[in-house]
């Protein structure tokens, strides 16, 4: 929790009031309260000191838009995406590195930006997240006009996850050799208590066992914390960092009561080249479909039930999620919605059971990520499967993984309540008595 005279002082900070409105320019801001509670949505901030006035009523940090808007406040939760589309005016490329270990976060990001510029990109920014990680953003501007015979500007959320997943996969390699150089396996399990069974996969170490770069979760109106806004887990100020100091940079440099207001812009544009991004769209749109393929290759094993699954069949890790997650409830959500769809659950049940899920948690999710998630699964015309249960991200790092006798027979959830449900559904052979029974009888 940060002192309310910590915060005051540093958002009373003229300079900080107008690097903040800089970044919210064109963008839809959210503000996060004291009480964990963010206020109303659509928002925006119009003159500086109306930071300090959001402070003094409670405000302790500012989450703008990755999507640029020619009216914010003309957003709503019930548009459809015509409507949004017509009313958004661009978006930027935001990559968001979240690791619990400091020193991997900072070689993942020096990687991605490595990669990126070898692309041809000059237009990157960085900057601290504040707490565990960092912010990579490609401007706008860097993008061609459109791609794949749409504009670029209609291409969200799918443009940037794209990207995000390409640029995951790109550097997973070079990403493994590194860590392992930088501390060694025997270090890795030591320190994040995992077996080596759960670190290595097809006798390779994965570094994604223990980081995370979103890219299901980038979704409609995705938001994250605005530059110098102070994260209230770590007291901490999401500060720029100049892309060739990633590796020195320590977090005692992000203390409020040490923060100048740099001549580095996170978001910068000045230097971008309109199009320059292009091969890289263009690439991420090739190569993502090649994952989603797989998964419907993997689905046509399988044809969704005429009648929908119920819960008691459901395997250990969607049944003990149901129950309320104090973590990773992101990540089990998208896991759940397409678990259930899969299961044969129509539309809105799986609205009503997300949302009663969404009640049980013990810090529930925006609505309007909610609501954004269930609209996107909905207009998607094909179904995928949640991920695969070896995928610790998404069941063992959330705690939600206790499995039974059947969970070592299956690959996916869907399997184990298919499994289940044909097993638990077969009737019993009745015995029937022999001829020389029956005439002794």
């Amino acid at each position: 929790m940060i002192h309310l005279s910590t915060l005051l002082k540093y958002y009373k900070r003229e300079d900080i009031q107008n690097a903040i409105l800089d970044n919210a320019r064109d963008r839809e801001v959210a503000v996060l309260y004291k009480d964990k509670k963010f206020g109303k949505r659509p928002d925006t901030i119009q003159y500086p000191r109306d930071i300090l006035e959001l402070a003094k009523g409670g405000a302790t940090s500012f989450h703008v838009s990755e999507e640029i808007w020619s009216n914010p406040l003309q957003l709503g939760t019930d548009m459809s995406r015509k409507e949004m589309d017509e009313l958004r005016t661009g978006w930027d490329l935001v990559l968001d590195i979240d690791c619990a270990y400091w020193d991997m976060s900072k070689i993942t990001t020096v990687l991605l930006i490595k990669t990126l510029q070898k692309s041809g990109i000059k237009s990157l920014t960085a900057k601290f997240s504040g707490n565990k990680g960092f912010h990579i953003a490609v401007s706008f501007e860097a993008f061609p006009d459109e791609v794949m015979g749409k504009h670029i500007k209609d291409c969200f959320p799918e443009g940037p996850r794209r990207i995000a997943g390409y640029l995951k996969e790109k550097i997973r390699k070079q990403l493994s050799k590194k860590i392992l150089e930088f501390y060694g396996m025997d270090k890795l399990i030591e320190m994040s208590g995992k077996g080596f069974g759960e670190l290595v996969k097809n006798n390779e170490f994965d570094p994604y066992a223990l980081l995370e770069i979103d890219t299901v979760l980038i979704s409609p109106r995705h938001l994250y914390r605005s530059v110098y806004s102070l994260h209230e887990k770590s007291g901490l100020a999401s500060i720029p960092v100049a892309l060739d100091k990633i590796l020195e940079f320590e977090k005692e440099q992000a203390k409020p009561e040490k923060v100048t207001v740099s001549k580095i812009k996170f978001r910068d544009n000045t230097n971008a080249k309109p199009g320059v991004a292009s091969r890289l769209i263009v690439v991420a749109f090739d190569f993502t479909p090649e994952i989603e393929e797989v998964q419907m290759r993997s689905q046509k094993h399988y044809e969704i039930p005429e009648d929908a699954i119920p819960e008691q069949f459901f395997p250990p890790c969607i049944t003990l999620g149901l129950k309320g997650l104090k973590d990773g409830r992101k990540r089990f959500l998208f896991s759940l919605v397409n678990f259930l769809a899969n299961a044969g659950w129509s539309h809105d049940k799986i609205d009503e059971a997300v949302h009663e899920w969404n009640k049980r948690n013990p810090q529930p999710l925006r609505e309007v990520n909610v609501k954004s998630h269930l609209r996107y699964h909905k207009q998607r015309q094909q179904k995928i499967l949640p991920p695969n249960c070896d995928n610790l991200v998404y069941y063992k790092d959330i705690a939600i993984c206790h499995p039974d006798n059947l969970c070592s027979r299956v690959k996916n959830p869907v399997n184990y309540a298919r499994r289940k449900t044909r097993y638990l559904n077969k009737e019993p052979k009745k015995k029937t008595k022999s001829s020389s029974q029956q005439q002794k009888a």
